[in-house]
């Protein structure tokens, strides 16, 4: 997996000082330069906590821009050593939220992509673009056969990212997430390389 960051870092492009991997005219996607991006990015977080902390347990823990520069270096070392990707969203050039590939798992050539959008980008359909984008650099680069999104099932926004982003719905965990308010059952969408490679 690191010689497949390494190809993946050269394949993003250098552009206002930020390495980007251009979606359309829109949305970008970045890898985050931590001492420069955290701010903007915590930032992002605080306006966003309310809407954020009902899904994302790790929201109540990033406390100040310290904490979200924190997580960027270490981001940043996992895609150095191949354990995971983790890039900005951009929006007309504007941080609008993460995405990522929080892990590979090389024993059924798979990888689960997360993710999180400020409030005020919501609507602008952004995140299926966002995917899209990350399903053409895992398929394409990572040479990964399958694409996962868990989502808690009554997460309607992120089900709905999944659902248009052509995603098949395979079926429904039990307790598969547990949040602020308890166990959530989540939702397993799913995408193959040939089914992307084939999509109309």
């Amino acid at each position: 997996m690191l010689i497949v960051s390494l190809i993946i870092y050269k394949k993003f492009l250098w552009r206002n000082k930020m390495f980007t991997y251009q979606i359309d005219d829109e949305v970008s996607l970045a890898l985050p330069r931590p001492k420069i991006d955290a701010e903007a990015m915590f930032q992002l977080i605080d306006e966003s906590r309310k809407e954020l902390e009902m899904w994302l347990p790790w929201v109540s823990y990033t406390k100040a821009v310290a904490d979200e520069e924190k997580f960027l270096y270490e981001v940043m070392k996992h895609f150095g050593t191949g354990y995971s990707l983790n890039l900005i969203i951009l929006y007309k050039n504007h941080p609008a939220g993460m995405i990522s590939f929080n892990r590979f798992r090389e024993m059924d050539q798979s990888a689960e992509i997360g993710y999180w959008l400020g409030t005020k980008f919501i609507g602008k359909g952004i995140m299926h673009r966002a995917v899209a984008g990350m399903c053409q650099i895992g398929f394409n680069d990572y040479k990964i056969n399958k694409i996962e999104i868990h989502a808690a099932i009554d997460n309607a926004r992120s089900n709905h990212v999944a659902q248009k982003a052509g995603f098949h719905l395979d079926g429904s965990i039990r307790d598969n997430e547990l949040l602020s308010d308890g166990f959530h059952d989540g939702n397993i969408w799913t995408v193959l390389k040939d089914e992307w490679e084939n999509r109309r």
